[in-house]
């Protein structure tokens, strides 16, 4: 079994990235927003919903790590300067760690320009409902600039299995392929 964490700051690519890694791998595509864009139209952003959606996630996490799929790319935010995050990111490798997994880290980082391009794509749009209102998407990308630092400082991440992309010139496809060689999946 192998889990790919796929994580850095808003519309870097990491979804897009995770689809070209499915097309190329036998891993599986698990977004973030899969669950956001579920329990979004019932609660909002509320606490209850993101309750749901650590919940929801688990129980995926839990029941995939104990099948006989090949992996799993899981995508989604890291934020370094809350611990709650830190603390996400290790439960959820427990759960992986506790079946035998080989968990590999992959962070994607991109310039805020590039980001904003990528913010509005069709692919994104079409993916990610709540991202539709692309005022409000940008606004919430530059403002947690403000307060949340979304990419590692060198030296952070102590994982052995790491790799980290400044994917702003490259491809999706580019950046998959570089991954799938790196970790030989």
């Amino acid at each position: 079994m192998k889990l790919v964490l796929l994580f850095g700051p808003q519309a870097v690519g990491k979804m897009t990235v995770g689809q070209e890694l499915a097309k190329i791998t036998e891993l599986k595509l698990f977004h973030n927003h899969m669950t956001i864009d579920l329990l979004e139209p019932f609660f909002g952003f509320t606490p209850e919903m993101w309750r749901l959606t650590d919940l929801f996630r688990g129980e995926v996490f839990k029941t995939f790590s104990k099948s006989d799929q090949y992996g799993m790319i899981f995508t989604f935010v890291w934020a370094f300067n809350k611990k709650s995050d830190w603390k996400y990111v290790d439960k959820t490798c427990r759960i992986f760690r506790a079946e035998g997994a080989e968990i590999s880290f992959v962070e994607l980082e991109a310039d805020v320009e590039e980001r904003l391009k990528r913010n509005k794509t069709p692919n994104r749009l079409e993916q990610k409902p709540t991202k539709r209102n692309i005022k409000q998407s940008e606004e919430n990308l530059l403002s947690s600039m403000q307060t949340l630092r979304l990419n590692s400082e060198a030296g952070e991440i102590k994982e052995e299995n790491y790799l980290r992309i400044d994917n702003t010139e490259r491809s999706a496809a580019e950046v998959a392929a570089m991954i799938k060689s790196r970790f030989n999946l």
